[in-house]
């Protein structure tokens, strides 16, 4: 390393540039670390006392109507039929919400449209409409085979089974061997 006094005459020298005995004012960053804690504390708790006061602010307004009508007891309970169960207010007493939950809800539900998709019925007894398994229809709808539409044209409206028995079903012809 070089010394001060060993220098050449074409280098340029500092008399008075030496080493730093100190790169931090640690006074100054003890004073700002301090100050910046209290700083901290002091809004924490602000904000604290702010937030218990916005509490106790809506507390009050929670009860609060929102109408200046009387609201009668029936309508803290929704009306029948309620899609999940709820114990209903009467004058004699409290009735206990029924047994369904939405997953037996659903199961029935399932069981219905299966037992319709299924089965024989009537849709309009007065009219004579009448409903057939899903797989009769079909059976039919390919006997008697589809109309072509043209691009744009409405399909057309499909009549109503009438209240009869079904036609026979004719047997399938023997499939042909290819060779």
């Amino acid at each position: 390393m070089r010394n001060l006094h060993d220098y050449a005459d074409e280098d340029i020298v500092n008399a008075e540039t030496h080493h730093e005995k100190s790169d931090v004012n640690v006074r100054a960053l003890f004073v700002f670390f301090v100050a910046f804690v209290i700083f901290c504390a002091i809004s924490h708790f602000v904000i604290l006392f702010m937030y218990r006061q916005f509490v106790n602010l809506e507390k009050r307004h929670q009860n609060v109507p929102l109408t200046m009508m009387e609201r009668p007891e029936s309508m803290t309970v929704p009306v029948v039929p309620r899609l999940q169960p709820f114990p209903t207010k009467t004058p004699t007493g409290v009735i206990p919400p029924m047994a369904s939950t939405p997953v037996t809800d659903m199961v029935e539900m399932g069981d219905g449209q299966k037992q319709a998709l299924n089965s024989y019925g009537y849709v309009d007894r007065q009219k004579g409409t009448v409903h057939i398994p899903i797989e009769e229809a079909k059976k039919r709808a390919l006997q008697q085979g589809f109309a072509p539409l043209s691009v744009g044209q409405a399909p057309p409206p499909v009549p109503a089974v009438e209240a009869q028995a079904p036609p026979p079903v004719p047997a399938a012809p023997p499939a042909e061997a290819h060779p």
